[in-house]
């Protein structure tokens, strides 16, 4: 577990360290971001939420123009590839609305979660 921490931990530091630098750096850092709630994911499996909720964020920021249909694809490669027994609960809970700035991505964290 120590090793996990670490882990998960230097990706979130790594996050914090490219978020201060420019815009052009979102995609990396929402990507450390879903790196170090990955990692979390063999601790807690909450953190499986970050996980995917952060690579969608990632892929929205790496492809601005082509945001919507490029976060339409890696949720349902994210679909396709969580364990059965979290693929419902994530699928529900992470929301992807188009609005006029592009998409926007949310974690529903109402009852239950």
């Amino acid at each position: 577990m120590a090793e996990i921490r670490g882990a998960s931990l230097a990706a979130h530091a790594a996050a914090r360290d490219l978020k201060d630098e420019s815009q052009e750096h979102d995609a990396a850092h929402f990507a450390a971001r879903a790196a170090g709630q990955a990692v979390a994911t063999a601790h807690v499996t909450q953190h499986a939420y970050g996980a995917a909720y952060y690579a969608l964020k990632a892929i929205a920021a790496a492809n601005p123009e082509q945001a919507e249909a490029k976060v339409i694809e890696e949720r349902e490669w994210q679909s396709q590839h969580l364990p059965e027994t979290l693929r419902q609960e994530i699928m529900e809970r992470i929301i992807v609305q188009r609005q006029r700035r592009g998409v926007q991505i949310k974690i529903d964290k109402s009852e239950g979660f």
